[in-house]
C-alpha cells in the first residue's frame, strides 16, 4: 500500500513538471530555434525536466560516470543498455544534449509528446519498415546539425535483466556518417520501474559513458562485428558496475571511475 500511495504521488509530481514545463519550452523554442537548426538548447532544457523529476523522487538515488565529452557539438552515435522506463532519466543526467529515437506511441501523449516533438527526439514505429528507414534519415539529419543520437540498440526492455541481441540500425548510420560510437552503460534501474509495472520502487543507479569507438575507417561489412564488439563491452562493463552499485557479487575486480559531476 506505502508504494502505491508513493507512486501516486511521484507520478503527480511528474504529470505537473512535465504540464509547467511546457510553456518555458515554448518560449525557449521560439527564441532559440532560428539560430540552433539542431535544437541544442531547447532538448538540453527537455532533459533538465527529467532531472527535476528525479530530484523530486525520494525513492531514486542516481548519478554519472565515465569518460568527459570535452565538445558536446562533436556528434556520436550513442548506444546503451536498456532496463526500464527510468534509464530515460537517468541518462538525462549526462552533461550533453542527444537526440533520443523513441517509440511513435510516446510522441501521441499529450503535453510528453509535444516536449519530445519540440526538442527534435526521433519517433520510430517497430513493426514497420518504412518507419525505421524514415527515423534513420532523421538521425542522420540530426548528427549533421552536430548533435548527438541516442539509441537503444536493443529495441525494447530486457524482461529478466539479460542483455537481448542488438540490432544493426544504429552501427549502420555510425559506419555511413563515420560518427563515433559512444557506448554507454546503465545498472540498477530495474527495480526503479519494473517493465509491465507503473509502480516506483526503489533505485540506486548510475549511467557510465565508456570511451567512444571510432568508425571513420569501417564499411558496411564490419557492422556486425562492431555491433558484437560494442554488446560484449557494454556487458562486460554493466556486470562491473552492477557489482559496484551492490546490485551482486562478481569477481571482477572494482575499478575506479571519474564523475561527471
Amino acid at each position: 500500500m506505502l508504494q502505491r500511495l508513493l507512486s501516486a504521488w511521484i507520478w503527480l509530481v511528474t504529470v505537473l513538471v512535465t504540464v509547467l514545463w511546457l510553456p518555458w519550452m515554448a518560449i525557449v523554442y521560439v527564441v532559440t530555434v532560428p539560430f540552433d537548426p539542431g535544437r541544442y538548447v531547447v532538448g538540453r532544457w527537455f532533459r533538465r525536466a527529467a532531472m527535476t523529476c528525479v530530484a523530486l523522487n525520494p525513492l531514486w538515488s542516481f548519478r554519472t560516470s565515465g569518460v568527459r565529452i570535452r565538445d558536446p557539438r562533436r556528434p556520436y552515435v550513442a548506444v546503451c543498455n536498456h532496463e526500464s522506463y527510468a534509464d530515460i532519466f537517468l541518462v538525462s543526467h549526462l552533461p550533453w544534449e542527444m537526440k533520443w529515437l523513441a517509440k511513435a506511441e510516446l510522441f501521441r501523449l499529450p503535453v510528453m509528446g509535444w516536449l519530445m516533438r519540440m526538442a527534435g527526439d526521433i519517433p520510430v514505429r517497430r513493426a514497420s519498415r518504412a518507419s525505421g528507414i524514415e527515423a534513420l534519415a532523421e538521425c542522420r539529419d540530426r548528427l549533421a546539425k552536430h548533435v548527438s543520437v541516442m539509441i537503444f540498440p536493443e529495441g525494447t526492455r530486457s524482461r529478466t535483466g539479460e542483455l537481448l541481441p542488438f540490432k544493426d540500425g544504429a552501427f549502420r548510420l555510425a559506419i555511413e556518417t563515420g560518427a563515433p560510437i559512444l557506448p554507454l552503460v546503465v545498472a540498477g534501474t530495474r527495480s526503479a520501474m519494473r517493465k509491465g509495472s507503473f509502480l516506483f520502487g526503489r533505485a540506486r543507479a548510475e549511467v557510465r559513458a565508456l570511451e567512444p569507438i571510432p568508425t571513420d575507417e569501417l564499411t558496411l561489412h564490419d557492422v556486425g562485428a562492431l555491433r558484437d564488439r560494442v554488446r560484449d563491452l557494454i556487458q562486460r562493463e554493466r556486470d562491473r558496475l552492477a557489482a559496484e552499485l551492490g546490485l551482486y557479487e562478481s569477481a571482477e575486480c572494482k575499478v575506479p571511475s571519474a564523475g561527471l559531476h
